[in-house]
């Protein structure tokens, strides 16, 4: 699974008023117009990408971000516009109101947010970070690569740098007024290693994210090296049905394509969830935690609110084994008449939000030391295919990627083809945990153990 971090909308458009008063400005115009409810999401800021090609760079570029997206509601019905010229605020404002007339009401609407006492997150803003330029980019990039050259036998397929600095800010007609400064990093690479005949070929791919410029890209490269090397010369794997781990990589596109959109409060109310009417029943191991942490210090998905405003908080979704919570945006709470849980999130200014993890963290009472504890089964470091798991029925067959033989608590051959399947709603319930979480975008995971089918 490819590293996810918020992003910031391309555009190159730039005022001299601050975003929190083209912001206002923009609410206020929208209420003109006739909007009975207006709200207002900015995002403001400068990325850095350099991009990869075998052992080369192939590009490096710089972009300003700078943009507003307006909701207005009218009689309960929501219309949305976007610009990046903050010259025509009047016309967005105009726009999405006529859009909002245009859908006609909606009596399930309750309202925007109210506002509330917002948290100050930690570790989500680095100064340094902020003042990078694209010279630096050029570093770190080439300290990637030097990483997987490192390693003999293996080289470089493609792979990159990237950070970004910017603000956010949300207003609305109801008082809420917040914004927040954040940063972040991420680099990939992968890289390819031939077998000893000269015939087969294995990759391997290795990733980091972070808020801070802490991230050491000679490592990951360098693991990316050795997962392509260690995966070369690999045999057919053997049809049964064994204890399997499922690495931090694998489980979060597990939980990502499944699990993450059974949770969601839309999805139950649309009877498109398993979860339907499962609230304080055992759905997971009895040692099983699930929680989602818009708090946690320098995760992916931190801020002290969320995409609409809502001050952030600690959710806990599931506690041994028990299903506790679904996750909420304002629109899904007020039709269930509770509160927001903090969980609109979008992908930029110029989108609507959605309901969605904030940091998603599997934690169990009593985890393992999964390989140690494994006499024979099969270790998969990632999956090919997660996105065809069906996340109502639960059912998935994907297949394993720079997968392993596990014997007598260590890695044995590789494997060069297998498939695994099975459901991911039955398997909640015997899942084990190991010591070794890892964030994966927005998701923190330790490697978990479950017996499945695994196809040769």
């Amino acid at each position: 699974m490819a590293a996810e971090a918020r992003k910031i909308s391309d555009t190159s458009a730039r005022s001299s008023a601050s975003l929190m008063d083209e912001a206002i400005n923009l609410m206020h115009l929208a209420s003109s117009a006739g909007a009975e409810e207006a709200e207002v999401f900015g995002l403001s800021g400068r990325s850095i990408d350099v991009d990869l090609r075998k052992s080369s760079i192939e590009m490096a570029s710089q972009s300003i971000h700078r943009g507003l997206g307006l909701r207005a509601v009218v009689r309960g019905a929501v219309g949305f516009s976007s610009t990046s010229d903050f010259g025509r605020l009047k016309e967005v404002a105009i726009s999405a109101v006529r859009a909002a007339r245009a859908r006609g009401g909606d009596d399930e609407w309750r309202s925007l947010p109210q506002s509330g006492e917002v948290s100050t997150p930690g570790d989500v803003f680095d100064p340094v970070l902020d003042v990078m330029g694209a010279e630096e980019g050029l570093d770190l990039a080439l300290e990637l690569l030097d990483g997987c050259m490192a390693i003999e036998g293996a080289e470089p397929v493609s792979g990159g740098v990237a950070f970004v600095s910017g603000e956010e800010v949300i207003v609305n007609s109801l008082g809420v007024e917040v914004s927040e400064r954040g940063t972040f990093i991420q680099a990939a690479i992968e890289a390819i290693s031939r077998g000893s005949s000269g015939d087969g070929v294995a990759t391997g791919y290795e990733f980091g994210n972070s808020r801070r410029k802490d991230l050491d890209l000679e490592t990951i490269g360098r693991e990316a090296g050795q997962m392509a090397r260690r995966s070369v010369d690999g045999a057919k794997a053997e049809t049964g049905t064994f204890p399997v781990l499922l690495s931090p990589v694998a489980m979060a596109e597990m939980l990502e394509h499944i699990l993450v959109p059974a949770l969601s409060a839309e999805n139950v109310q649309k009877g498109r969830s398993p979860l339907s009417g499962r609230l304080g029943q055992r759905i997971a191991h009895e040692d099983l935690q699930l929680v989602d942490d818009g708090l946690l210090s320098g995760g992916m998905g931190t801020s002290g609110f969320d995409d609409e405003g809502v001050p952030s908080h600690r959710n806990v979704l599931i506690e041994d084994g028990n299903l506790l919570s679904y996750m909420y945006d304002s629109y899904a709470a007020g039709k269930d008449g509770r509160l927001s849980t903090g969980n609109a999130v979008r992908a930029g200014y110029s989108e609507v939000p959605r309901i969605g993890v904030r940091n998603l963290i599997i934690e169990s009472r009593r985890p393992f030391d999964l390989l140690a504890e494994t006499s024979n089964g099969i270790l998969v470091n990632g999956l090919i295919g997660a996105h065809t798991a069906n996340p109502i029925s639960g059912d998935f067959s994907v297949e394993a990627r720079n997968a392993f033989q596990v014997v007598d608590g260590s890695l044995a051959r590789p494997i060069r083809s297998a498939m695994i399947a099975g459901n991911l709603y039955d398997l909640l319930s015997q899942m084990e945990s190991g010591k070794d979480p890892r964030p994966v975008g927005s998701i923190i995971t330790p490697t978990i153990r479950v017996e499945m089918k695994v196809i040769g």
